[in-house]
């Protein structure tokens, strides 16, 4: 009630008060605008396609990486331990910030990705005996 007196005042600075309330408008759009936008793609970082010769490996064979994670990480481009071995560990991070996984540390992951996508299947498992989460214990 006070805004429409307030507008409805003859006053010195009176004329421009269309200007204020178009401006206030335009930027109530690009808010909505901005807010549809980011839930179109959940959030989420989107990693560039990179070529994993068409196969899928298990990433949920690493230690620390469950089927959520393994899902989260399939959305984002992430199939191969190739692409978990060549991916940014800060990147990875965002999107599991974004898909609400906080807690989870993607650098462990990308260690064992490199050690499986090189086939080094005892370096793998002598690795994951010292990990707790996919995360180092010593």
């Amino acid at each position: 009630m006070y805004a429409f007196h307030f507008l409805a005042e003859e006053g010195p600075n009176t004329e421009f008060t269309w200007l204020l309330l178009v401006a206030l408008g335009f930027f109530l759009l690009v808010v909505i605008v901005g807010w549809l936008t980011s839930r179109r793609n959940g959030g989420q970082v989107e990693f560039p396609q990179e070529a994993h010769g068409g196969h899928a490996d298990d990433l949920t064979t690493l230690e620390g990486i469950g089927p959520k994670v393994a899902k989260v990480l399939n959305e984002s481009g992430i199939h191969s331990f190739t692409d978990l071995a060549n991916a940014n560990a800060e990147h990875v991070q965002k999107t599991l910030d974004a898909a609400g996984l906080q807690m989870m540390d993607p650098s462990g992951w990308i260690e064992q990705a490199k050690l499986a996508a090189k086939g080094d299947m005892e370096g793998l498992k002598k690795l994951q005996d010292e990990l707790k989460g996919g995360r180092r214990t010593k």
